[in-house]
């Protein structure tokens, strides 16, 4: 009696949950429900992104013809080519510049709209977003005018001032640097409204404790203001630093990879070597090039971006 007791009292208790519960209970999961709507964006990342990327991957290791399986042959071809050694350092000098020189550049604008009252702000903030808003062919189609050897009005401007022509587009260390002008002007406002928003997020009691501590300008910014950035800074560096070595419209219109192939960025020289001359396998190694390293720094950054976002927490 006492055994079919215990067993009458345990039954219930082991008794296996209903499937329309266990349903009900793993669709009422947050997680769950944040997939679901998730699931649409994730199904296009897919079909615009991986897919495109796999199928390059796969198109790098063929042969010209692409008939033939030749592993790694493309990136051996290339690495032995100094065409190809020019444009990874031509890559790295444009990238790398442009996006210190976009964040210092777009630092110094968002600190000093911060001072400006709201009503000036919005007006300032829409005047200076405007080489961000125009499609980049066309703003780089009027700098290629400004920097055209016989209607540059930038060279006219120096000969008023008894300067000498400047050859833009002709040498090409001013070639790079003319190419660098127009990649920070059109993505300077970028940095700015990042940085903008990420000011407007730090309260103005951290300042009040600075100042009471006797806290310069400088040691506000330094120990207050950057601290709070830092996460933002990170995450805007990254992504301008992904979109400035894919960047190519602005190559293509301004100097086209001249003079001498010696402006040549990876997307400019994929295009060139994968469409116009026909060799789309190793088109697609060139533009496969930087994906280890841009991948490895982005782990590394958005790591860091976590820990400290746990810290804060």
């Amino acid at each position: 009696m006492a055994l079919d007791a215990t067993t009458a009292t345990a039954g219930p208790a082991m008794a296996p949950a209903r499937p329309g519960l266990t349903l009900q209970r793993f669709a009422r999961r947050r997680s769950t429900i944040a997939f679901l709507m998730a699931l649409p964006l994730i199904t296009v990342i897919a079909g615009l992104v991986a897919w495109p990327a796999g199928y390059a991957i796969y198109l790098s290791t063929l042969n010209r013809r692409m008939t033939s399986f030749i592993g790694l042959g493309n990136f051996e071809i290339l690495l032995d080519s100094e065409t190809f050694l020019m444009v990874i350092w031509q890559s790295c000098f444009f990238a790398i510049t442009a996006v210190v020189l976009k964040a210092l550049l777009g630092f110094w604008l968002a600190h000093q709209l911060h001072h400006i009252p709201t009503k000036g702000q919005r007006i300032w903030r829409g005047l200076l977003l405007l080489p961000w808003v125009v499609p980049p062919a066309l703003s780089t189609l009027g700098w290629w005018w400004m920097f055209d050897p016989s209607y540059s009005s930038l060279n006219w401007i120096l000969n008023a001032i008894g300067a000498p022509s400047v050859p833009w587009l002709g040498e090409p260390w001013w070639a790079r640097i003319s190419v660098i002008i127009v990649n920070v002007w059109a993505g300077t406002p970028f940095f700015m409204i990042m940085y903008l928003a990420a000011l407007k997020s730090v309260p103005d009691q951290l300042y009040e404790a600075a100042a009471i501590d006797g806290a310069t300008g400088w040691q506000g910014l330094r120990y207050v203001t950057l601290p709070m950035m830092r996460n933002i800074i990170s995450i805007t560096v990254l992504f301008s630093l992904i979109v400035t070595f894919a960047n190519y419209d602005i190559v293509r219109v301004l100097t086209n990879g001249g003079p001498r192939d010696l402006t040549h960025v990876f997307a400019s020289y994929a295009f060139q070597v994968g469409v116009l001359a026909g060799n789309i396998p190793r088109g697609a190694a060139v533009s496969l090039f930087m994906f280890p390293l841009l991948a490895i720094v982005a782990f590394f950054v958005l790591r860091g971006v976590n820990q400290r976002s746990k810290e804060m927490a």
